[in-house]
């Protein structure tokens, strides 16, 4: 296990960086900034970067579309452009919001951009021609951010009114509001699976919920300034954070801690985003500067993580397992439990046929008739490590989020016995 590394760094903006996000082939990195510019960026050696000029106030958010094919960005302009990053940098343009635009979101298949706004709404559009769709208006402050869920179906959206809203796109009704950040909150997204949130706050908090149950799964308070950015590694296991203490911060979500402290820009940072295969990360600040870094921290598991990512994968199992966290704001550098041993709870490689589940199934019965009973504490981890491999299974091969409720029930009562007997 490695230190991320910082690769390289690009300083053409003339004013604080606002946003960065990776093309699909890994090949461009975009960034926008307040100096109403964006800069394509090849990250190819040698290769000449690319300055795009069109919204007249500055750029907010910016975004590449999933295909790469596009990039979309919004202004203090009140509009947002959609650009083809080539060398013309051609872009069309079209009034979107009533002020300031701070967020720009494609949904995975590319057809639609979910965008937030200071006037307090969010709003659904269809790329194709930008024909509006429709929006949510229930926030009663400036919306700072709002992102698709992985299969389209939710919307979540943060504010200056302290909430972060989930939304279903189908019925366009607010499904559910969390209330418990003190401050602000300037960024939120979705984990890979779709089954949990982060959001990231200016009461210098980031906290993780499930969008399930609607209830606070995870809590860190590692940075000492507001946090600005979050994005979530592909594999779902880490989450990188950006604050107003010039600090990123590399969150194990599995471990429950922080993981690393990244000194490298000389004021706020702004914006963070992992690459679209987690090798790398990209960060923006206030100095104005772009700044890119090789992940190297778990290299050996990308390729068995992202073949699980390609299915529906039901991630409450592995919260649910998860150790104390740190709450404390000290750099820590490596982790004591190595890589295999965490990723073991969320990789299963392929889908398996029915007779490998079965044979899960088995497994399961098996070892729990062996657990040794003078041990209550072995007992519950085993219970929960073994249905955890149950659920999954079943979740990847049939799809269906009910076929396991009893024992996810009953996983999460024992899990928060555990946690009753601990704080006690």
């Amino acid at each position: 296990m490695e230190d991320p590394t910082l690769e390289r760094h690009f300083k053409s903006h003339r004013d604080a960086v606002t946003g960065v996000d990776f093309s699909l082939n890994k090949k461009q990195l975009v960034s926008g900034s307040m100096d109403s510019c964006l800069m394509v960026w090849s990250l190819k050696p040698q290769m000449r970067a690319y300055r795009f000029v069109g919204h007249k106030d500055a750029v907010m958010c910016v975004q590449f579309s999933p295909s790469g094919h596009l990039i979309a960005s919004g202004s203090r302009d009140k509009t947002v452009r959609l650009w083809v990053p080539s060398v013309k940098g051609e872009s069309t343009a079209f009034k979107a919001h009533t002020a300031t635009v701070r967020s720009v979101h494609f949904s995975s298949d590319g057809q639609s951009l979910v965008t937030a706004s200071d006037d307090k709404s969010v709003k659904v559009w269809a790329v194709h021609r930008q024909k509006f769709l429709f929006s949510f208006s229930q926030h009663i402050n400036w919306v700072r951010c709002a992102k698709f869920s992985p299969d389209g179906r939710l919307i979540v959206s943060s504010s200056d009114d302290r909430t972060v809203k989930l939304w279903d796109k189908a019925s366009r009704e607010c499904i559910h509001s969390f209330c418990e950040h003190s401050g602000f909150v300037p960024h939120v997204d979705f984990h890979p699976s779709g089954t949990c949130i982060a959001s990231a706050s200016t009461d210098n908090t980031v906290k993780v919920w499930d969008v399930r149950m609607n209830r606070l799964l995870q809590h860190y308070q590692v940075h000492s300034a507001s946090v600005n950015s979050l994005s979530f590694h592909p594999s779902g296991n880490y989450l990188i954070t950006a604050s107003n203490d010039s600090t990123l911060k590399i969150l194990d979500l599995l471990e429950g801690r922080l993981l690393y402290t990244l000194h490298g820009h000389q004021g706020p940072a702004t914006c963070v985003a992992f690459s679209r295969t987690g090798e790398f990360f990209a960060s923006g600040s206030f100095d104005e500067q772009v700044m890119v870094w090789k992940t190297n921290f778990d290299a050996a598991d990308y390729s068995d993580v992202l073949k699980t990512q390609k299915y529906s994968m039901n991630v409450n199992g592995a919260f649910n397992n998860v150790k104390p966290m740190d709450t404390g704001n000290g750099d820590i550098q490596k982790s004591g439990t190595s890589r295999q041993e965490k990723q073991s709870e969320m990789d299963f490689g392929e889908i398996p046929d029915k007779q490998k589940t079965q044979e899960a199934v088995e497994m399961v019965r098996k070892q729990q008739e062996q657990i040794d009973e003078t041990s209550l504490a072995t007992t519950l981890q085993h219970i929960v490590g073994q249905l955890d491999v149950l659920t999954q299974t079943v979740s990847i091969l049939e799809q269906r989020l009910t076929l396991t409720e009893d024992k996810l029930k009953e996983c999460l009562e024992n899990q928060q016995k555990i946690a009753q007997s601990k704080s006690n």
